[in-house]
């Protein structure tokens, strides 16, 4: 047995041994539905753009077409991606009674449409658009599917105002209920995954610290080095897709 099955293992009995488990998801664990991440070199988002042009609150509201431009392939991509073998294993997880909410930095709706039930999604969606001018709230879906075909940023009818869709940029607040409703999942668990995140961003990169000061065994799953390793039971370099379903075999959780 080599060091990457021995780890699989480890992380194997603490998953059988824990009943209230949260798992920290972020850009990396969709890249198997072809979703690209962020910062991985030739592929990642932001290869070719600057993130505070195309993709701050501020930008947004000095230059949305830029925006728009950007996302419209991206928005593209997430409407025809579908869950991977990743997704499937936390979604099994959960109907296990043990995996009991997963926080997520990911846009895509991955997880929601994998399954899963509690899902905090700390970046916001898609499933919704606001005005930044009246703050109406409409449905994301019509105002998705226009501006692929077209390329035109949307308006508000009631106002004329800027449509945005319910993602939170640079310079944005995360929204209050959800990261208190995940601070409060990470406080709770007695085992907390981190898999596929560099956990570069915050505030969300200080929740796996949250769970190990109260108490939760931590698991890494990811590619390269994070800075939560050193708090780590187990770390297993290596795709998500790969090590998750592997451990959902081996705890027999996977129906």
């Amino acid at each position: 047995m080599n060091i990457h099955q021995k780890r699989i293992v480890q992380a194997t009995e603490l998953v059988a041994q824990r009943q209230h488990i949260v798992a920290f998801t972020g850009a990396g664990i969709s890249t198997a539905s072809g979703i690209p991440d962020y910062r991985s070199p030739n592929s990642g988002l932001w290869e070719n753009a600057d993130p505070m042009t195309v993709a701050s609150i501020f930008g947004f509201r000095q230059n949305p077409q830029a925006f728009y431009n950007w996302v419209r392939p991206l928005t593209e991509t997430i409407l025809n991606a579908r869950p991977n073998a990743a997704h499937v294993a936390l979604a099994q997880l959960e109907t296990a009674g043990k995996l009991q909410a997963i926080i997520t930095q990911n846009i895509d709706m991955l997880h929601d449409r994998a399954g899963n039930k509690t899902v905090f999604a700390l970046h916001g969606h898609m499933r919704e658009a606001t005005c930044i001018q009246c703050f109406a709230i409409v449905p994301g879906q019509p105002i998705i599917h226009k501006f692929i075909a077209d390329g035109k940023v949307p308006y508000c009818e009631e106002c004329g105002g800027v449509l945005k869709p319910n993602v939170i940029l640079y310079g944005e607040q995360l929204p209050a209920r959800v990261f208190q409703a995940a601070e409060k999942a990470a406080r709770h668990s007695d085992l907390f995954i981190v898999i596929s995140s560099s956990l570069e961003t915050g505030p969300a990169n200080q929740l796996p610290y949250l769970a190990h000061r109260t108490g939760a065994a931590i698991i890494v799953v990811n590619r390269e080095p994070t800075p939560a390793d050193d708090i780590a039971e187990v770390v297993i370099q290596a795709n998500a897709e790969e090590v998750l379903p592997a451990i959902i075999r081996h705890i027999g959780a996977a129906s």
